[in-house]
Order: structure tokens, then sequence, then C-alpha cells
């Protein structure tokens, strides 16, 4: 779940090539052909090989509806299927990744409601897509919008940006991973402190407990995940699907039981065409040239 708190911003910096826009209004998707209401769909790199949704609800600092969630989930199952998409970038504005849920939209939900519908149970998609997806977050990630960022593979922050967890301050607690993704990524007792006491932490800070791999100036934030993206679309998308998902089951498994995964998906590129193309082409000295099979 996620707070959105009203926070005074700063002006936001000089914008770069690929500009984060502060408001867009709602575009048609390259890959669907749907028109989105509080999202921005674009493929960007060299080859249009990068998918990027730009989460675009600017009066709310891009506050997590339920409406917003549908189109991102609907983005991310298109991005899924097309195969000249490798990887996938989620932002937001220069002054909010996203600022939280939208409380209004929840404040007179029942637990009737919430159990039995197991509310935000869509909200985990992100979490679930096989092809790397790299957050490039600027401004505030509270509650939701740190929940949402935590659901993806990387995580490049703007100098300015700031995360949290303060459902606290509202008289609940985190409810889409908030407490369990957080505290897998910087450790029990800062997790404990953000999410009882609803502090946040700055970029910096979150770089150095491990939840940021990667700081960059405000305006280049998004080129640079967008870079990222290309490094990784380059590759074998099959061989990184499998990449990534012996990577995900250091979480969920033993030491032992993860590192049998790892060989049985290590052994399986031995039957792809990518495995002997990537191998030959190093010992011919060339690039290679992967065909995803």
């Amino acid at each position: 779940m996620a707070v959105c708190l009203r926070v005074l911003l700063c002006p936001a910096r000089a914008s770069a090539p690929t500009r984060l826009l502060p408001w867009a209004p709602a575009r048609r998707c390259m890959t669907t052909g749907t028109q989105f209401q509080y999202i921005v769909v674009e493929k960007k790199g060299v080859k249009q090989n990068v998918g990027v949704i730009q989460l675009n609800r600017p009066k709310a600092l891009n506050a997590l509806c339920d409406g917003l969630m549908n189109e991102m989930n609907q983005v991310l199952d298109s991005f899924e299927k097309d195969p000249h998409v490798g990887a996938i970038v989620i932002t937001g504005s220069e002054k909010a990744f996203a600022a939280g849920a939208d409380i209004k939209e929840m404040q007179n939900r029942t637990f009737q409601e919430c159990y039995g519908g197991n509310f935000l149970a869509h909200w985990n998609r992100v979490s679930t897509v096989r092809k790397p997806v790299i957050a490039a977050v600027n401004g505030y990630a509270l509650g939701g919008g740190c929940e949402l960022a935590m659901m993806c593979d990387i995580i490049y922050a703007g100098e300015k940006a700031q995360f949290g967890q303060p459902e606290i301050l509202l008289g609940t607690i985190p409810g889409a991973g908030g407490t369990q993704r957080l505290t897998r990524a910087v450790g029990k007792s800062l997790a404990m402190e953000m999410v009882l006491t609803g502090d946040r932490i700055s970029a910096q800070e979150a770089k150095e407990a491990g939840l940021v791999s990667k700081i960059y100036p405000v305006e280049k934030l998004l080129d640079e995940a967008i870079s990222c993206g290309e490094k990784i679309a380059g590759n074998s998308k099959l061989v990184t699907a499998m990449a990534k998902e012996a990577v995900n089951a250091a979480f969920e498994m033993t030491l032992t039981e993860g590192n049998k995964m790892e060989k049985r998906l290590f052994h399986a590129t031995f039957a792809t065409d990518d495995r002997k193309e990537g191998m030959t082409a190093f010992v011919e000295k060339r690039k290679a040239d992967f065909t995803d099979h």
C-alpha cells in the first residue's frame, strides 16, 4: 500500500534529451494502440528496444490509483509479448516518481472489501514480468511509490530522490510488499526505523543501504536508465530471462536450493542457439549476434 503526502517541492532542473514530462496528454501506446489516461508509453533507444512507462498524474504527484495500475499492467503485458522489447523502464516526473497511493480512493474501504476482494493483489504485476524492469526514480518514492520501485529489478535514483514507507502516519502499514522487500534490501534495523517512524531516506542513504544501485543528476537519470536498458536488450532475451529468474530465486530459496536452481538454468543455456553463438563469437573475437533462440 502507499501514502500520498503533501510535500513542498523544489523547482525542476533543466531537461535532458530524453525529458521527464511535467505533464503530457493521453497518448497512444505503440504496442497496443490503446489510449491511456494516467501513463505515457513510448519505445526508446537506438533500436527502439526499451519500453518506457511514465506515470502521468502530475496534480496528484503520480499517486497510484486503481486506474493507473490497471493501465500499467496492460502495457507490461504488451511489452512482455513484444519480441523487440528487451527491457522496460518505469519513471515518473522530476518532482515525484510516485508519492504514494490515492488515499481518497481507499479511505472508506472496509475490512470485508479489502480481504474479500484481495485488495492491491493486482499491484504485484511488475514483480512477475519476465523481462528486466528498471525504476528511474526522481523526487518522491513514498509508500506505494517506494513499493513500486522495489518491485523492479534495478533502481536508479536522481540526486534529489527520497524513499519512504510512511503508512504508519495514516494508521496503517505497507500492503504491497513494503515490509518484505524493504527488509530484504536494506536489512531489519533500517527497515524497522522507516516503517515504524515514517521517516524518509535520501538517494545517497538508499545507495549506501543497497536499495539503489546508482545515482545520477536529475536531468540525466532517464537517459542513463534507458542506456542500461539498451545494454540489457542487446543480450539474448531468452538467457536474460534465465539470469533474472536465478537472481530472484536467491530471495526465495536457501543457498543450497538456489545453487541447484542456478545449475539447472546454467545447463539449460546449453540447449540454446544463443549460448553457442555467444561462446563462438568470443572465441572468434567478434560481437555476438543473438537471435533469442
